[in-house]
């Protein structure tokens, strides 16, 4: 198996990351929905090639390899981290923060966070995108100003602050689109060399 050289194990990593984000799109355009089975049967997959590959920086570095188990786990549990607060807040859903853990666990912990950062970028973009198409961008900000004013008021009678629906909305997006797309940005960013602006991370 000579043939399975470290960038071609990470195109097959990589490509397997992305066809699960596909699928997972498509599930949540139709239905609203990520399925359980899709994100803890890719988590399961992310760990096990970081486990079973010849080691290296990861499958998006400059020096193309598996992380190791520790590493790997260690991406998803970022990752479920950071997206959980914004499901606490009713920002996001359970499906959304899942999807971003399975990414970690492909990933590894360096590179989930820089996924996230272009996750949030690509969102907010998106958003105001179909905002802008919808022509609702008076209902956007007039949404704002109400959750704002809400989650101060939460705070002032020292309750947790939410991010609750608006009563009329502006127009919402599947946020498995922004994971994804946030997801094939940054390995496209990566592999070219182009993430200077994250090589803290």
């Amino acid at each position: 198996m000579d043939y399975l050289t470290p960038t071609l194990n990470a195109v097959i990593v990589i490509g397997l990351l992305c066809a699960l984000l596909l699928v997972a799109v498509w599930s949540d355009v139709k239905s609203h929905r990520i399925p359980n089975w899709l994100v803890l049967a890719g988590a399961g997959l992310g760990l096990l090639l970081n486990s079973v590959l010849p080691l290296g920086y990861g499958f998006v570095s400059s020096l193309t390899g598996a992380l190791g188990f520790n590493k790997a786990l260690g991406g998803m549990a970022l990752g479920l981290v950071i997206m959980l607060p914004l499901y606490v807040l009713k920002g996001m859903g359970a499906g959304d923060v899942k999807l971003t853990a399975m990414a970690g666990a492909f990933l590894g912990p360096n590179a989930i966070v820089g996924t996230i950062i272009t996750t949030f970028i690509v969102g907010g973009v998106l958003a105001l995108m179909i905002t802008m198409y919808r022509g609702s961008m008076g209902r956007l900000l007039v949404n704002v100003r109400t959750m704002l004013w809400g989650s101060i008021f939460k705070v002032a009678i020292r309750e947790m602050p939410t991010l609750d629906a608006a009563p009329v909305s502006a127009g919402k997006l599947p946020y498995g689109i922004a994971i994804a797309a946030g997801t094939f940005i940054y390995i496209a960013l990566q592999r070219g060399g182009n993430m200077n602006f994250l090589k803290f991370l």
